[in-house]
């Protein structure tokens, strides 16, 4: 997935969150952001590791990783009372998880990272094309991520239409 994070996060938030939400743009907010952290790691990819490894195979992209962190917060937040605030919690684990679903479609992605290093994907896509991306461009995965845009968008205009109307 290359531009689908972004809006299949969108999506989720759209899913998941009910419209009398109090802290609704906050959430989505969060699901937006989230859906987009994994790949954070691009920044070391290209700055420290030179693009030696593959970007998928870093910690970033393993569920034991976000796991981690959602438990630490989450215990944070009960030990300090706020517990109101573990949506954003679970929020953010939904969308990090979506990412790495979406990555699994054709990326090797480590689901039982610590207990195996095997990497999991549904599909190989062929190394055809240069440069190396016009292979996920004219593969037919690259129509799942078009579909996830259209419907964001979809979604998306419907809210903005809704909200003119009351």
């Amino acid at each position: 997935m290359f531009v689908a994070h972004l809006p299949a996060g969108y999506i989720l938030s759209k899913l998941v969150i009910q419209r009398d939400a109090v802290y609704k743009r906050s959430l989505v907010g969060v699901a937006l952001v989230c859906s987009v952290l994994p790949d954070a790691d691009l920044a070391y990819f290209y700055l420290v590791d030179q693009r030696r490894h593959e970007h998928h195979d870093y910690i970033t992209h393993t569920p034991v990783f976000w796991l981690a962190i959602a438990g630490v917060l989450a215990l944070r937040l009960v030990m300090f009372r706020k517990r109101g605030w573990l949506i954003f919690v679970l929020m953010g684990l939904l969308s990090i998880l979506l990412h790495l679903a979406l990555d699994s479609v054709t990326a090797d992605i480590r689901w039982l990272f610590p207990f195996s290093d095997q990497g999991f994907n549904l599909v190989q896509v062929p190394a055809l094309y240069q440069p190396w991306y016009l292979n996920f461009v004219f593969h037919w995965t690259s129509l799942i991520e078009l579909a996830i845009c259209v419907l964001a968008m979809v979604l998306f205009a419907r809210d903005r239409l809704q909200q003119r109307l009351l």
